[in-house]
């Protein structure tokens, strides 16, 4: 992954904020992650740090992070994927020949430190590293309720045909949602977001 560190504080702060930085989800943020998605999450929705590190082992893997001072505020667990394909919960990101979807699995933002636009910091620049390589799609499996933030993002409801997919799709529960979203004709602007997503993507 060729992702250049994005300094927060070039981006408008919010109540003097002290500087952050967005950069790849590295093996040393595991125990970090793990705080953070527990703190989201109900046990439901929980995966494992061997999950995780299994998914900063794969060459299709573009996860970000944001921290500050050494400490993780959020992340964002991607990678380049095929259209129609659904990770299953507790599964690995599997690479692909010709990568054609930015594939957004699990963004989580720890409660403390909502309403930063965390999520936006980490959503915009892969939506741009996604243009940059030919990409022209986003998708993404929607829980807890997450579907009108996604939509704020230009993601809409996808229909999946093949049963393989569908049944992955089940592995979050019945409400779950396959979406996507193209980068045509949409901004990458990401300022006026009314909140973070502490939770499932």
């Amino acid at each position: 992954m060729n992702t250049t560190l994005i300094a927060c504080e070039a981006m408008p702060r919010l109540n003097n904020e002290l500087p952050c930085r967005v950069r790849p989800l590295q093996p040393a943020d595991l125990g970090a992650l793990m705080a953070i998605q527990r703190a989201c999450y109900g046990a439901e929705y929980a995966e494992s740090e061997s999950i995780f590190a299994r998914r900063i082992a794969s060459p299709a893997q573009c996860s970000l992070v944001v921290e500050r001072e050494g400490a993780l505020l959020a992340y964002l667990a991607a990678y380049w994927s095929v259209a129609g394909k659904v990770t299953p919960l507790h599964g690995d990101f599997e690479a692909c020949a010709v990568p054609e979807v930015l594939y957004l699995h699990d963004m989580a933002v720890h409660p403390a430190h909502a309403g930063q636009r965390l999520a936006g910091r980490l959503l915009a620049p892969l939506w741009a590293q996604a243009r940059e390589r030919g990409i022209r799609q986003s998708s993404l499996v929607s829980v807890q309720g997450t579907q009108d933030y996604w939509r704020r993002h230009g993601y809409r409801l996808q229909a999946l045909q093949d049963p393989a997919q569908l049944q992955r799709l089940a592995s979050y529960g019945e409400h779950a949602v396959y979406m996507q979203r193209g980068f045509d004709g949409h901004t990458l602007s990401v300022h006026g977001e009314s909140g973070d997503n502490a939770g499932y993507a």
